[in-house]
């Protein structure tokens, strides 16, 4: 019985101990930025489409944060501060057929609507500014202090507070709206491109 009560009261003391640490939480700073971006052209070996290119776009999301640590009694609190979040596209990789020479009116037409990809990309993370900022911010500060004994349990801390922050269900759903929002203008561009560039290209080439 005594071993019982002793086993106990060990696995307790981290639940007490985290309690305490409630009066450390922060009101969380958010900043949420884009990344500067590039676009590169290649032609593949492959044959592709002859009329229509094709843009594969990188989507990063990084979030630094950064922690309040508090030395309690029997440890340290460690508490979110901030968040300074980086989210958005930094790569376009337009990819053309090699078939349609650089120069060309063919080649122009198709790298020109492969741009109209770029900026709809571009224009979802512009649209989503407001709603990314406010979750961000509710991920963040819905994150306690997590109690450590040791100082070399910050680290591993703060860690896990990173993941929380990703794993909230705000974060996850603005994301599924942002892959949303890309398929749907990218669509939007599609159906808006009547061929007139490439037909006009054809004219010029009868002349």
């Amino acid at each position: 019985m005594k071993w019982f009560y002793l086993i106990f009261t060990l696995m307790a003391m981290p639940a007490f101990a985290s309690d305490d640490c409630i009066g450390y939480k922060m009101r969380p700073k958010i900043t949420v930025n884009t990344p500067d971006w590039t676009k590169q052209v290649v032609q593949p070996l492959q044959p592709m489409d002859l009329l229509h290119g094709n843009v594969v776009a990188t989507l990063v999301d990084n979030y630094d944060v950064v922690a309040d640590i508090t030395s309690t009694e029997d440890g340290f609190c460690v508490g979110l501060k901030s968040v300074d979040a980086v989210v958005g596209y930094s790569d376009f990789l337009v990819q053309i057929d090699m078939r349609n020479t650089p120069g060309t009116c063919e080649y122009d037409a198709v790298l020109q609507h492969e741009d109209e990809h770029i900026r709809a990309y571009l224009s979802v993370i512009d649209d989503a500014a407001a709603d990314l900022h406010a979750a961000v911010y509710a991920a963040a500060d819905s994150i306690m202090p997590i109690f450590v004994y040791d100082e070399e349990e910050i680290s591993a801390a703060v860690d896990k507070i990173n993941m929380e922050l990703q794993a909230h269900p705000e974060m996850l759903l603005i994301k599924q709206k942002i892959r949303a929002e890309e398929e749907i203008k990218n669509r939007r561009v599609d159906e808006h491109d009547d061929g007139r560039r490439l037909r006009q290209c054809a004219k010029l080439q009868a002349v």
